[in-house]
């Protein structure tokens, strides 16, 4: 059986969408840093139907919380062989 637990996270660990809300209403998330309200929707949609999705909030390739992480221009899906990312956006 896989091991999908987060490396950094104990067992009990869990983000909760307060903890994710909180953190998206800091200045950093309101700059030309992020993506545009329809891109952010296709890579959330691109996270939430991937197989490395752990507990509807981190990506098991990388660890980041899908949530914050889709939000900020400079970062691109880790899914091997493929960005889902920009080929959700492609899709849009």
């Amino acid at each position: 059986m896989a091991d999908n637990r987060c490396k950094g996270c104990h067992d009990d660990y869990r983000v909760n969408e307060e903890q994710i809300t909180r953190v998206l209403s800091s200045p950093m998330f309101t700059s030309d840093r992020c993506v545009s309200d329809g891109e952010y929707d296709a890579r959330l949609r691109a996270c939430f139907s991937c197989p490395k999705l752990q507990g509807d909030t981190t990506c098991s390739l990388c660890g980041c919380i899908v949530q914050i992480t889709a939000k900020l221009k400079d970062k691109r899906c880790p899914y091997p062989g493929q960005d889902r990312w920009s080929v959700a956006s492609s899709a849009s």
